[in-house]
């Protein structure tokens, strides 16, 4: 079968293929035909930064071609999305039972990786905002694929005001569609008056700007892997708050909830108040032009690998 991978830490350019023997899975384990595969920035940027070279996992979407043992809860043949920690980049791939929910009638592979862990990330970062009715909301890499459903999951959440923050002007149309009222820039001076609530995904150098946007009494959710610093001065002086969310550790430590919200975005999209968008679906062996769109930040929505 065909896998992406990488040995050296770099740009897209570092990414070749392969031909591996199809994995077997292990106990509580998934053998999944892929059929979609999500392209994540953490895993972009791991690619260039991290020391030593990583499997090039994430959000994966197919058919289960075979089961692991002590597997009852799925069957071959059912179409199920997930995420994957281990090799995702290639034709088959091995997804832990925990991590797998099932693909409803009606909805593709390549919605299926669009819709679920951005939608998850989204949906968790919304929620840790606690946004009250009426409130302002700023989000951040707002075309992105978690920012395209963060902006929507605000508005569902009763903000009064959703403002799209993005890299570059041509993104507009496209974030107003979803639902913003307002688009800012990066860059570009102050953005707006100040907000009850930011989602940032971005972090980084992009941190310090997005604090000093936060209302009296602001809540700042990070929750991108870009890092950066935070000065607490601008929260004293706000008396703001940052809250930091991390969708693994309510995978881990909140089954019950996660699984709640994995339905809910699903019944949200079936009944088309949350609207997954796919920016290319790319085939596998080009995926250092996905990497490289990614990286650029060029994408509207989800880049999507399609072995």
């Amino acid at each position: 079968m065909l896998r992406i991978r990488y040995e050296v830490p770099g740009g897209p350019e570092v990414l070749f293929a392969e031909d591996v023997p199809v994995p077997a899975p292990g106990p509580g384990e998934l053998l999944l035909r892929s059929e979609a595969v999500g392209v994540t920035l953490p895993v972009v940027r791991k690619v260039r930064e991290a020391a030593e070279p990583i499997a090039l996992g994430g959000e994966i979407a197919g058919t289960v071609a075979a089961l692991g043992e002590g597997v009852t809860d799925f069957a071959v043949g059912e179409r199920v999305t997930g995420l994957c920690f281990g090799h995702g980049y290639a034709e088959y791939a091995v997804l832990h039972t925990a991590m797998a929910s099932r693909v409803p009638g009606g909805a593709t592979s390549v919605e299926a990786v669009a819709l679920v862990r951005s939608g998850l990330v989204a949906r968790g970062a919304v929620g840790a905002g606690q946004i009250r009715p009426g409130e302002s909301v700023l989000v951040t890499a707002a075309a992105s694929g978690v920012g395209s459903l963060a902006v929507q999951l605000a508005r569902a959440a009763g903000a009064g005001r959703v403002v799209a923050a993005v890299s570059s002007r041509d993104k507009a149309d496209f974030v107003r569609g979803l639902g913003a009222d307002e688009v800012v820039l990066y860059g570009e001076g102050a953005w707006g008056d100040p907000y009850d609530v930011v989602l940032d995904g971005v972090g980084g150098e992009l941190l310090g700007p997005a604090v000093r946007a936060l209302a009296t009494g602001g809540r700042l959710v990070a929750y991108g892997s870009g890092g950066g610093t935070v000065e607490a001065y601008e929260l004293l002086v706000r008396g703001a708050s940052v809250i930091g969310f991390q969708i693994r550790a309510v995978a881990q430590g909140r089954p019950e909830e996660y699984e709640g919200w994995r339905r809910g975005l699903w019944e949200a999209y079936a009944s088309g108040a949350l609207r997954p968008a796919v920016h290319e679906e790319i085939p596998l062996a080009e995926a250092a032009r996905a990497h490289r769109i990614t990286e650029e930040r060029r994408n509207l929505g989800k880049v999507v690998l399609i072995p």
